[in-house]
């Protein structure tokens, strides 16, 4: 999944894939502002068929941690 989350993210942002780690934060370390992060998660939900809770979403500050969301939906 983080793989593909990968490629999500590369749409949005400026960012080698490469570099993008579980503990890379969305804001700070890849460059994501909150408008890329929403439209991202659209992605996201329509990739994985997943439905996700924006109070749950806000919390998520890493990729780390994204995935195991993601991955706690299926």
């Amino acid at each position: 999944m983080i793989e593909k989350l990968k490629e999500i993210i590369v749409n949005y942002v400026e960012v080698n894939p490469d570099e993008i780690t579980e503990n890379s934060r969305f804001i700070e370390d890849i460059g994501m502002n909150s408008y890329d992060f929403m439209c991202m998660l659209g992605d996201i939900e329509e990739e994985f068929n997943l439905t996700v809770d924006e109070a749950e979403i806000v919390k998520l500050r890493t990729v780390g941690e994204a995935v195991a969301y993601f991955k706690s939906l299926q």
